[in-house]
């Protein structure tokens, strides 16, 4: 995802793993899609086993709802844009806690489905704003309910997390802003937002909510229209959190 790259300076994680000089043996990377991000890893960390293909390199089929049978622990556990994939999230950061080695770190790297407009250019009845809304309800009904990324961190304490970090960016939903890099972002968070949108919202659509495929693909073309609307000046909240798990 270069919205991703592009907020963190061109680094693949903010938590100290992800630092050159930081050397590890066992990575998970959870929901890993095309697998990028973790082939990625496997080239700057020749030294590492994550989980054309690196041959430090594995790819495994797992449910991340069962309970997780690894041989041995890993020292780095990273996960991104997993919201309304997770069923239980304080739950899933269990299982990440109790699968680190001490001394490990888990990183949840998290967008908001809710968009923000500090100038109130953005209102509830926006087409946009309703799409968020239809996601989260249909989520819910199919068990996988949309999480606050800002509850993220504290349930990283519960299960037993320490040295929590949280960072937040904004990611503008079009070229609106005025500074270089924020229209740079907003560039590509759009675009990647315009890929996602027929293929992440027609299942939620009408499997949760009973939808027909027009009367999903009829909203979406309003949808689009926010999107691209300059006037709309909205943005996603990005939240990226790691911690480390205690050593005895």
């Amino acid at each position: 995802m270069p919205s991703m790259t592009v907020s963190m300076l061109n680094r693949l994680g903010l938590s100290p793993p992800n630092l050159p000089e930081h050397k590890v043996k066992r990575v998970l990377d959870l929901g890993t899609g095309t697998g990028i991000w973790v082939m990625d890893f496997g080239d700057e960390h020749p030294e590492a086993k994550p989980s054309s293909v690196p041959p430090n390199v594995q790819f495994l089929i797992d449910d991340i709802d069962d309970d997780w049978h690894y041989s041995e622990p890993f020292d780095y556990i990273h996960s991104r844009m997993m919201n309304f994939s997770v069923a239980n999230w304080a739950d899933y950061l269990r299982k990440g806690f109790e699968n680190l080695a001490p001394g490990g770190y888990m990183e949840v790297q998290e967008i908001d489905a809710f968009h923000v407009s500090d100038d109130g250019t953005l209102a509830k009845d926006h087409a946009l704003s309703r799409w968020s809304d239809h996601l989260r309800d249909a989520a819910g009904k199919l068990d996988r309910p949309y999480e606050k990324t800002g509850n993220l961190k504290g349930f990283m304490a519960e299960v037993g997390f320490t040295d929590i970090n949280e960072t937040l960016f904004r990611w503008p939903i079009n070229t609106w802003p005025k500074d270089k890099k924020f229209k740079e972002l907003g560039a590509w968070h759009n675009e990647n937002t315009a890929s996602f949108l027929e293929a992440g919202t027609l299942a939620p659509l009408t499997r949760g909510l009973g939808w027909s495929v027009d009367e999903v693909r009829t909203f979406l073309s309003e949808v689009r229209k926010d999107l691209n609307n300059p006037k709309i000046h909205a943005y996603s909240p990005i939240r990226v959190v790691y911690g480390r798990k205690p050593e005895p």
